[in-house]
């Protein structure tokens, strides 16, 4: 987690508070590592942290913002951002993007 809140840090967020949700414990079984943080200006982010070695297609895109969209949290979602140890589409990073999505590259 260290190395995830230094890498946010470097990019001009920094969290007042920031935590793993256990998706499984909801009901989920993606294979995601979720946070959801509040940063210093008060707005809640959603960050999803994805490891694999398959490309991230559309499909995949649809069901994560899908997954975000349905999470059961009293409050929305202000910024959402996607860490990424895997292959990316262009037509999946471009739907991300449009969804208000920052996509970034986390080898």
């Amino acid at each position: 987690m260290k190395e995830l809140v230094e890498f946010l840090k470097d990019k001009g967020t920094i969290f007042q508070r920031l935590q793993r949700v256990d998706l499984k414990s909801l009901g989920i079984k993606k294979r995601i590592g979720f946070f959801k943080g509040i940063d210093v200006e008060g707005a809640y982010w959603a960050i999803a942290l994805i490891k694999r070695k398959s490309r991230i297609v559309q499909k995949d895109a649809k069901e994560l913002e899908a997954l975000v969209q349905n999470l059961p949290f009293e409050h929305a979602f202000k910024k959402k951002a996607l860490l990424l140890q895997a292959p990316i589409c262009s037509k999946a990073k471009a739907l991300l993007e449009k969804e208000g999505w920052l996509v970034y590259d986390f080898m």
